[in-house]
């Protein structure tokens, strides 16, 4: 939710209220790019808090991210704008970002890994697709509140006071999360590590140790983990990643802003059109879960990433038209198809790709990279195209390259359903 309320008040207000001295166009790419550097942070937050999920369990460090995330967001609706600060404004704007961001890096890496791991294999592909929907839930949310701020509120009010509302209220639901967080129970795959001892992981060096003493020919289960040469199953989950995060930034902010800037239809039409695909979001994300828990994960991918590409044109032709009718159709079949569908499939099959010892940083990390380069860079190389070419058929082909990456990777990607958590080395 604390990302999608920045995503779209990037692509309604921002530009507005931090960039108003240069032109409609540069100003949408330059709150694009504000938008953008939380995922540098994210990168940041990964690698840390994921190491260190991986080291101390899941648990405390969801507790230290959600709170880093509430507090930031929380601010940016108390920031002053342009118009009072001048150029400190879109500076502490990006400063809270950073800050929202290195939170966020480990947040939803975190949740897929608990779900995940809690999960009985026949059924982890709908339990671990619970994290999907919990994304979508905070998509909805904050759809919701920016839908019902543009239609109660004149232009002037939202300007003037409006736009601080979500991220004001937002407070509210970091400390139901804190609330809500107090009372989970670490991991059950993490405390059966092979590796874990007193509820810690074993170090490197710990770990070439206790191989020696357990296994003279080092050839037991912490040997396993260890020693598996890394990076294969990296660049797969990485190659999943692509589409999904890529997809997410052209179609739930891109595409709000560009709407709203170039075609004749009212401002409120695409974060509606963002709210009944979030809604009906609720159906697809788990429907897919069950799907890949009985036909498997690979197969789906590639069903789902083929009919995004063959449906990339027609949909961008369809919202292109102007007509209302037509965006919302083209935005809630692409999120749906494009977006949720890969999410539902992504929470779980990059948790099975990673084995128990390096699960939590290598998932956060490959998420982070992918939304470095497909989420935050897509959005502004989508609104320097399209006001280059004066035309919607670059982010059409976006939308094909990006679903084309992830494509060949679920070719190349080794069947995960049901595999044994527990195993500390990686699928591939």
């Amino acid at each position: 939710m604390d990302f999608q309320l920045y995503s779209l008040a990037a692509a309604i207000v921002f530009n507005k209220l931090f960039f108003p001295d240069v032109s409609p166009a540069i100003g949408l790419i330059a709150a694009m790019a504000t938008y953008g550097v939380g995922y540098v942070a994210r990168l940041a937050g990964a690698v840390y808090f994921g190491r260190m999920g991986d080291r101390i369990g899941r648990k405390k460090v969801l507790f230290l991210t959600i709170l880093l995330m509430g507090v930031s967001t929380t601010l940016i609706g108390a920031l002053p704008t342009y118009a009072t600060i001048g150029i400190l404004a879109p500076v502490l704007l990006v400063a809270l970002r950073l800050i929202q961001g290195f939170g966020a890096g480990a947040e939803i890496a975190g949740a897929t890994v608990l779900l995940a791991e809690y999960a009985p294999a026949r059924r982890r592909g709908l339990v671990a697709s619970l994290v999907s929907l919990g994304t979508n839930s905070g998509t909805l949310a904050a759809s919701g509140l920016w839908a019902i701020l543009l239609a109660a509120l004149s232009e002037e009010q939202l300007l003037s006071w409006g736009w601080r509302l979500p991220f004001l209220l937002s407070f509210l639901l970091m400390i139901f999360a804190v609330w809500l967080r107090r009372g989970l129970k670490e991991s059950p795959v993490f405390e059966e590590r092979a590796d874990v001892v007193d509820g810690v992981a074993l170090a490197h060096d710990e770990v070439e140790s206790a191989v020696a003493v357990r296994d003279g020919d080092g050839s037991d289960v912490l040997a396993a983990g260890v020693r598996q040469r890394k990076g294969k199953a990296f660049f797969l989950a990485l190659g999943l990643r692509f589409g999904q995060a890529g997809n997410s930034g052209l179609v739930q902010t891109f595409l709000v802003g560009y709407i709203a800037t170039n075609l004749a239809v009212g401002r409120s039409v695409p974060t509606d059109a963002i709210l009944y695909g979030s809604l009906l979001g609720f159906v697809t994300v788990p429907v897919i879960g069950m799907l890949g828990d009985r036909f498997g994960r690979r197969t789906l991918y590639l069903l789902i990433t083929a009919l995004t590409m063959v449906l990339a044109f027609p949909l961008m032709l369809l919202i292109a038209s102007g007509s209302t009718a037509g965006v919302m159709l083209g935005m809630v079949l692409g999120l749906n198809v494009g977006v949720l569908g890969l999410f539902s499939l992504e929470s779980v099959t990059m948790a099975e790709l990673f084995g128990a010892r390096t699960r939590f940083v290598q998932l956060a990390v490959a998420k982070e990279i992918g939304g470095i380069l497909a989420t935050a860079i897509g959005p502004v190389l989508a609104a320097t195209l399209t006001a280059v070419t004066g035309s919607w058929w670059p982010i059409a082909a976006m939308l094909v390259v990006y679903s084309l990456i992830t494509l060949i990777s679920a070719y190349l990607a080794p069947e995960t359903r049901g595999r044994d958590l527990v195993r500390l080395e990686d699928a591939a």
